[in-house]
């Protein structure tokens, strides 16, 4: 075994400042968030505390640079229309090839912000 030199020890009992961790929410153009990280991603991004990465809501929006939670979320709900997926008249739950009788569904949203 070597021997450690004067400045190896008081080193080796140096405390270890631990690195910064920085809680992440990128958001795309309008706010809407895109994902939760702790890494350096290119992107917009703002700083959150650690409660609000753990929760991870998607109820939120980026404004000015802040965070805003959403008093309500879109809201989606399949209607019948002149397109979308084709099902049994009977069951939404059933897809059917367009040659039986079917109507069609689509997805229909409404964002509240």
């Amino acid at each position: 075994m070597s021997e450690m030199t004067e400045e190896e020890f008081w080193a080796a009992l140096a405390p270890v400042t631990p690195p910064v961790v920085q809680h992440r929410l990128y958001y795309d153009a309008q706010g809407n968030p895109l994902f939760y990280t702790m890494q350096d991603e290119p992107g917009n991004y703002v700083e959150i505390d650690e409660e609000t990465f753990h929760a991870s809501p998607i109820n939120v929006k980026v404004v000015d640079g802040k965070l805003k939670i959403r008093k309500t979320v879109a809201v989606s709900k399949l209607a019948p229309g002149e397109y979308g997926t084709a099902c049994a008249t009977h069951d939404v739950c059933v897809i059917v090839d367009e040659s039986q009788v079917h109507t069609k569904w689509s997805l229909k949203q409404h964002d509240p912000d």
